[in-house]
C-alpha cells in the first residue's frame, strides 16, 4: 500500500513474514499480536485487541457477527489476504479508528453509518435511555416532543425516537457535514417523518412556538483544549469541534443551560453527558441542583436537570420564552 507525498511515495508494509498465512485463524492471531504490540487504543467501539480483530476481519470477509469459529481454519483466498493487509495497514500504521475502516458503529444493538464527518458513536446514554430516564418522567408513553443536541450521527435521536414512540425529535448540529450522515441514518431507520434535523448553535433558532421539550439529551464536545495533545492518535481522526469546547470543556453546555431553560415544558428534563467534568460543573454552578445517574462503571457521568431548578438559576421571561 502506498501514500503519496509530493513526489515521493511512501510504502507502508505490516511487521513480520505473513507470507505463510493460510487461515482466518492465522490472521486472526496474528492481528492481536500486532494491536497489542503496537499498543493500539480501544474505546471507540471494540475494548480488547481480540475483539477488534475479530470485528474488523469479519467485515472484512463479510462473514456473520456470529458463528466466527465454523470459519477459524478456512482457507483464504489471495484476494481476501490483500483485503486483510489493508485493513490492517489502516488500523495499525495509520491508526485509523475501526469504525472509520468499516463504515459503521454500534451502540447496543443499533448499527449507524459513520466517517470522519462524525464523532464515532460512545455514549452512556444508552445505559441511561429510556429505563432510568423513565423514573424522572411521570408518564412516559406521554412524551411528545423531545431534542437532541449536538446529534453528530444522528445515533441518540434515533435510539430517543425507538424509545418514545409518540415523540417528534428535533436533532440539531453547528455542523452541516455532521448533519448528512445523521440524515443518511435518520433514512435507514425510516424515521424522517419524526425526527426534524436542524444545523444551530446548541438550541438557537430551532425550537418553535407551542412544541416545549419533555426532555432535551446532549452528549456535547466536553473536553478542555488542553487535553487534545494528550489524547491517542485514534481520536485525531474525529472532527475536533465534536471533541473540544473551550479552556475548560463547559463552553458548549454554558449555551446550553439558558437555551434549555426557555426551550423546557414546567414539567421537563435535561440530560448532559459530562465525561469528567462532574466536579467543574458542581463548581461553576455550585447552587443548581444536578442529579447524577449511575453508570455501569461507576464514572456517574450523566447530569439531569430538571426545568424548576434550571429557571431559578436561569430566569425565563415571557419575551424570551415563546411557548406555554
Amino acid at each position: 500500500m502506498t501514500i503519496s507525498r509530493g513526489k515521493k511515495q511512501t510504502i507502508l508494509r505490516l511487521p513480520g513474514n505473513t507470507d505463510g498465512f493460510v487461515t482466518l485463524r492465522d490472521w486472526v492471531r496474528y492481528a492481536v499480536s500486532l494491536f497489542q504490540k503496537e499498543k493500539l487504543f480501544f474505546g471507540q467501539g471494540s475494548v480488547t485487541p481480540f475483539d477488534e480483530a475479530v470485528y474488523l476481519l469479519q467485515h472484512t470477509l463479510h462473514l456473520p457477527h456470529e458463528g466466527l469459529e465454523t470459519f477459524l481454519d478456512a482457507r483464504l483466498t489471495p484476494e481476501e489476504v490483500v483485503s486483510i493487509k489493508e485493513v490492517l495497514v489502516r488500523r495499525v500504521l495509520k491508526r485509523e479508528p475501526a469504525a472509520y475502516i468499516t463504515g459503521e458503529a454500534w451502540l447496543g444493538e443499533l448499527s449507524f453509518r459513520v466517517d470522519p464527518r462524525v464523532i464515532i458513536p460512545r455514549s452512556y446514554f444508552l445505559e441511561i435511555i429510556p429505563e432510568q430516564l423513565n423514573q424522572w418522567i411521570a408518564d412516559p408513553a406521554s412524551v411528545s416532543k423531545v431534542a437532541d443536541v449536538c446529534t453528530g450521527s444522528g445515533c441518540l435521536a434515533i435510539l430517543l425516537a425507538l424509545s418514545y414512540p409518540h415523540a417528534d425529535v428535533d436533532a440539531t448540529d453547528i455542523s452541516a457535514s455532521a448533519l448528512e450522515v445523521a440524515a443518511l441514518n435518520v433514512a435507514d431507520y425510516h424515521m424522517e417523518e419524526r425526527i426534524a434535523l436542524h444545523r444551530a448553535d446548541v438550541l438557537e433558532g430551532v425550537a418553535a412556538v407551542g412544541t416545549d421539550y419533555d426532555i432535551i439529551v446532549c452528549n456535547p464536545p466536553y473536553e478542555p483544549e488542553s487535553v487534545i495533545e494528550a489524547l491517542p492518535e485514534e481520536f485525531r481522526h474525529e472532527p475536533e469541534g465534536a471533541l473540544i469546547s473551550g479552556a475548560d470543556g463547559l463552553d458548549v453546555i454554558r449555551k446550553l443551560l439558558p437555551q434549555a431553560a426557555a426551550a423546557l415544558a414546567p414539567h421537563g428534563i435535561l440530560l448532559i453527558e459530562v465525561g469528567g467534568l462532574h466536579d467543574v460543573m458542581e463548581a461553576e454552578w455550585p447552587d443548581l441542583e444536578i442529579h447524577w445517574l449511575p453508570t455501569q462503571d461507576e464514572s456517574d457521568c450523566i447530569a439531569l436537570i430538571q426545568a424548576t431548578s434550571l429557571r431559578k438559576m436561569f430566569p425565563v421571561s415571557k419575551k424570551s420564552k415563546s411557548r406555554k
